[in-house]
């Protein structure tokens, strides 16, 4: 059983864990899998998985099964595509200073890595004096999105063209300033417009705004650069062998940004995770390879996406965090092996430092959560602390959630400044909530952006009350009953005596699984506990289970549930319930196949 990542956090039984989980099982329809399994010569349980997730024919099935590079869409199928290009390539043969401006996160910076790069090379191969410069915000002197500030200090420096990368998408007020500068200005994002408006840029390039067409919504900020940058190379005439080759290289980088963002894993996004996380596994540049290091990941064995999201995500975030993000781009940027060592071990001190400040605020909250139960009443839950580092608020909120199953807000106050994130769950629309609560007068956050799922907001300190009774006040009417409910989707019913090693091969082309993909879960009734459960480190559950008439029996372990033992009087020969997945211990003494349990039963 491989060990949990080291920033997954056990869940506590508080809250929603506390109460009785219900078990969703999938139905697909019958007729589908059958035809599915024949014409796609697939066992059963295999062709049921596919048609849950969406697959329903013969091509769909080897397109997901064996996910490559030619997978993947036209650029041009984007809206305003063609109009970015053709400035861009008209400002690299004029030989003018470009300028990229991102953001401060794994998306923002490896947006800008594969840009530049990109640009890079086209104007080294057509032999212009073009150059490339960027920008990275920092987190506490600048804030979330653009600014106007910076933007006319480029055009003051010689900068004519500015391309935005994961930001802009409601940067009004510095679109029109660029506009008035004469400097012209290409929005690249994937954050949702508001509604009717865009800003007055050159080009727009948002799979997410009226108009486009383009088959896949949910690309991270990171990915519409790169569709950007796959533009580029094939307008520069890039032969067909060598784009191959580029493209895949640049889904290194790529399925950092595209796991990290959480975007669902489907369609595109699944050919760049599932690539770029093979190609992980022969990193080029010095500064991956010392980051790769440093978390541990070796690059002998096979990467999954929780490796990227809790081992090198949380690495390169810690800069933006903590610190200034544009050591990420010089780090993943640099040929010096030395500095790009230099920096990968200073983003690891500082996750160190990150990780320390959130185990800090995380105990105030959960102090407070223990000690007022009205808190779930609002059903939208928003927390503020002073001396909470602004950095870690929006992981926060994702522990809020985790431990709750309800919507949060965490908040910190610096000098009577509120900066707040949030996370949400399934069916609650957190930007839609927060854009009812400031619309009510239009004077309650100062600036607030992002999407159903996130999003991130600052306004007045003396403002948080009221914002806690807007919040309360919509999450009453739109948080229903069943988004509240802790609910486990399930796959199928497996009883332990059907599982074989060539089950788990199939279930290992499922991968990578994320957001849109999840990893099968089954469900597996009437299994007999064999001997007395163990208690590991305090925090996890170690047992034998046994089922079926061959007396199948697997090690199964949950992560965080080492209270269930007594709450669910777990002992030797009790019958259980289970839903589980499906693991592989690769240690060459006591390998094989294992359980982990996602819930138990009784």
């Amino acid at each position: 059983m491989t060990r949990p990542p080291e920033d997954l956090p056990a869940k506590p039984e508080t809250h929603a864990t506390k109460k009785r989980s219900r078990w969703q099982l999938a139905s697909p329809d019958a007729t589908a899998v059958d035809s599915l399994a024949k014409s796609a010569n697939l066992p059963e349980l295999i062709a049921r998985l596919m048609v849950t997730r969406g697959v329903m024919t013969q091509q769909a099935a080897v397109t997901f099964l064996a996910p490559d590079v030619t997978q993947l869409h036209s650029p041009f199928l984007m809206l305003g595509m063609e109009r970015a290009v053709e400035r861009i390539f008209a400002a690299i043969q004029a030989g003018e200073t470009i300028l990229v401006y991102g953001d401060y996160d794994v998306d923002g910076t490896t947006a800008i890595v594969l840009l530049k790069t990109a640009l890079d090379r086209i104007i080294q191969r057509l032999g212009s004096k073009a150059s490339v410069q960027y920008h990275v915000p920092h987190r506490v002197r600048e804030g979330y999105g653009m600014q106007s500030e910076v933007v006319a200090n480029a055009f003051g420096n010689g900068v004519s063209l500015v391309i935005s990368v994961d930001t802009g998408i409601r940067e009004h007020a510095v679109a029109d300033a660029a506009r008035k500068l004469g400097l012209d200005l290409i929005v690249t994002d994937h954050h949702l417009p508001e509604e009717g408006l865009l800003p007055d840029a050159l080009a727009v390039l948002n799979p997410n705004q009226p108009g486009c067409e383009y088959p896949c919504k949910w690309l991270c900020g990171a990915g519409v650069a790169f569709k950007l940058a796959q533009a580029l190379l094939i307008r520069a005439e890039e032969d067909a062998k060598s784009l191959v080759k580029v493209l895949a290289s640049f889904m290194k980088m790529l399925a950092i940004a595209t796991i990290a963002d959480s975007v669902p894993l489907a369609d595109e996004n699944r050919v760049i995770a599932s690539v770029g996380l093979r190609e992980l596994r022969q990193p080029v540049q010095p500064g991956l390879r010392s980051l790769m290091a440093l978390a541990e990941l070796d690059p002998s064995r096979r990467f999954t996406a929780t490796d990227v999201a809790f081992r090198l995500a949380p690495r390169i975030n810690a800069a933006g965090r903590m610190d200034d993000a544009r050591e990420v781009v010089e780090m993943f940027l640099t040929r010096d092996a030395g500095r790009a060592k230099e920096i990968a071990t200073k983003l690891h001190r500082l996750n160190d430092e990150r990780r320390a400040a959130e185990a800090e605020a995380l105990r105030a909250i959960e102090i407070r959560l223990a000690e007022d139960a009205t808190l779930t009443d609002a059903r939208c839950m928003v927390l503020d602390g002073e001396g909470w580092h602004r950095g870690v608020i929006g992981i926060l909120a994702s522990r809020v959630v985790e431990r709750t199953g309800l919507p949060a807000l965490v908040i910190a106050h610096e000098d009577g400044v509120a900066h707040g994130s949030g996370r949400s769950v399934h069916g609650f629309a957190l930007l839609d909530a927060l854009t009812a609560a400031h619309e009510v007068d239009g004077k309650l956050f100062t600036r607030f952006g992002g999407h159903a799922a996130a999003a991130g907001f600052t306004l007045p300190s003396e403002l948080v009350p009221e914002l806690k009774r807007r919040i309360a006040d919509y999450a009453a009417q739109h948080m229903t009953d069943e988004m509240m409910a802790a609910e486990i989707g399930c796959d199928a019913e497996l009883p332990l005596d059907r599982i074989t090693p060539a089950l788990a091969t199939w279930l290992s082309r499922f991968e990578p699984f994320g957001a849109g993909n999840h990893e099968p879960v089954f469900i597996a009734r009437r299994v007999r506990i064999a001997g007395e459960p163990r208690i590991l480190k305090e925090r996890h559950l170690r047992m034998k289970l046994q089922q079926g008439p061959r007396g199948a029996m697997y090690n199964a372990l949950g992560w965080g549930m080492a209270e269930r033992v007594a709450a669910q009087q777990l002992t030797a020969d009790a019958m259980v319930d289970i839903a589980y997945k499906i693991r592989e211990n690769t240690h060459p003494e006591f390998g094989g196949l294992e359980l982990e349990l996602v819930d138990v039963q009784i």
